[in-house]
């Protein structure tokens, strides 16, 4: 009896995880922050200290100006989320985490698997117009905020 009610909280849990999985990656332009602030993670507006040349503008048009940006902090419940941008060529050439969720070992440990997933996107769509990583929600929200305040800085 007791093994009948284990096996079946572990098909219950397997069902909902499944379910959740293709719902967990949202695009993010369709999310608000989920801090519970509901401030939108699309396209806010920046300030931070860049290393580089630029206007500073929110406006997501325009050329990147070479050099290395450093975007906002992203306070997340899980601690704050960063990065650096470099600039070369008028495209981005890497992303640098300089803080990434920190609150427990779990929640570094989903930062350090989000990072380089959310870097190479970053380098493929060459915005930060990109998906949130399943299962690292808030460092996804943080870097893509920290990311777009730092482009911002370079147009």
């Amino acid at each position: 009896m007791r093994a009948r009610i284990v096996i079946g909280g572990v098909l219950v849990s397997i069902g909902i995880l499944s379910a959740g999985v293709e719902s967990a990656i949202v695009h993010r332009d369709a999310v608000s922050a989920a801090d519970g602030t509901g401030t939108s993670v699309a396209g806010g507006t920046a300030s931070g200290s860049g290393t580089g040349t630029g206007t500073g503008s929110s406006s997501t048009s325009g050329a990147l100006q070479d050099g290395t940006y450093t975007g906002t902090a992203a306070a997340t419940q899980f601690g704050n989320v960063q990065v650096q941008v470099t600039i070369a060529g008028g495209k981005i050439t890497d992303v640098t985490p300089l803080q990434l969720t920190d609150r427990d070992g779990r929640s570094v440990q989903i930062s350090a698997q989000a990072a380089p997933v959310l870097r190479q996107e970053a380098l493929s769509t060459q915005s930060a117009e990109i998906d949130t990583v399943s299962g690292a929600t808030y460092t996804s929200e943080g870097y893509l905020q920290s990311l777009q305040s730092a482009l911002d800085q370079a147009r």
